[in-house]
């Protein structure tokens, strides 16, 4: 393709630690992009240990567009910030490597940057899965009985937005309110948006723009994923309690019911074994209520999905929605010693 020097020139901003599964296509998508505007790809890397450092050096070797840097934190706001600060271009796009942009996502989103006068912009996670397992967290990540149907992960009306899924920045814009604040391990997208925003600017979401997202592959990476997701959830909602939204609250009100009706319906199966009042017993019909809930979500999928991703629904959704309430209650009355650790890979 003809570079247009008239095209504002594109850094892509990538922190990767651990994602030799993943990261090829990733970057790959990236080199791929339909925009004639100038271009480079800046990897942040933590201390991997599957290979994923070697992978990407060979990669770098091969196309100069492709540089990497030394993310020794490990951290994702760390890695962004190593690698925004080392950016040499006005319009930065944040990148996740286990994302694969569609070929027009880069050209749709400055056109929408430029249009829109936005300080950010972003689109569709739309998540893909190859294995049962996969296909199942990936109905749960776009539907609203997953998580919750915000505009990212189930469309919407273009407009301004509370926030963005990865995200296409004006580059002095990141630099004026500060980066990513590399205290927040979790959430620090939601967190550099409400920045953007408190400061005059414009977040702007886009049903134009999709991104392909791989999910987790195993309930064990599931469940650290949206302990970690809740936990800081939590913690944010009580450092900005002004400024979250209602669907926050429901995973961890839904998990306080079903654990307050659990203990309801002990305290009846003793009483009654004693002799005393049944009532408490009604207590079981909470979780019960849930159960019963996700057995009919999963039933009703199989023609969609079939037998196997739909009945793995059944151990996904209530690792989805007990893992992520769960998890914010903990983070929101700071019931852990050390919320830096969860990082949720």
């Amino acid at each position: 393709m003809q570079q247009d020097d008239s095209l504002p020139g594109v850094s892509y901003v990538m922190p990767v630690l651990n994602e030799v599964e993943h990261v090829e296509a990733a970057v790959r998508s990236l080199l791929a992009q339909d925009y004639a505007g100038e271009v480079e790809v800046i990897l942040a890397l933590g201390p991997s240990i599957d290979g994923t450092t070697e992978l990407i050096e060979a990669m770098s070797a091969r196309d100069p567009r492709i540089r990497f840097l030394d993310n020794p934190v490990g951290s994702t706001p760390a890695g962004l910030n190593v690698a925004i600060r080392a950016s040499v271009f006005p319009v930065v796009i944040r990148v996740d490597a286990h994302s694969v942009l569609t070929p027009d996502y880069t050209a749709v989103a400055v056109e929408t940057l430029l249009r829109t006068g936005a300080d950010n912009v972003g689109g569709i996670m739309l998540a893909e899965g190859t294995s049962a397992f996969e296909r199942a967290v990936a109905f749960a990540y776009g539907s609203p009985v997953g998580l919750g149907g915000g505009s990212h992960h189930v469309g919407g009306e273009e407009g301004p937005s509370e926030t963005a899924y990865l995200g296409v920045f004006q580059r002095h814009r990141l630099l004026e309110v500060g980066l990513f604040d590399e205290d927040i391990k979790r959430g620090q997208d939601w967190e550099l948006n409400r920045r953007l925003r408190q400061t005059g600017g414009t977040v702007w979401f886009t049903p134009r723009l999709t991104v392909t997202y791989r999910p987790r592959s195993s309930l064990r990476r599931l469940t650290r994923q949206f302990v970690a997701t809740g936990l800081w959830r939590g913690e944010l909602a009580r450092r900005f309690p002004a400024q979250n939204s209602v669907r926050y609250f429901v995973p961890p009100l839904a998990v306080v019911a079903m654990l307050l009706g659990t203990i309801a319906g002990l305290v009846g199966a003793i009483t009654v074994s004693l002799g005393g009042a049944a009532w408490p017993l009604l207590g079981f019909a909470v979780p019960g209520l849930y159960l019963l809930g996700v057995i009919a979500v999963a039933l009703a999928c199989i023609p969609q999905l079939g037998a196997g991703a739909a009945l793995r629904l059944l151990v996904v959704l209530p690792c989805i929605h007990i893992g992520w309430g769960l998890g914010f209650v903990i983070g929101f009355a700071k019931l852990t010693r050390n919320i830096s650790y969860y990082r949720g890979r």
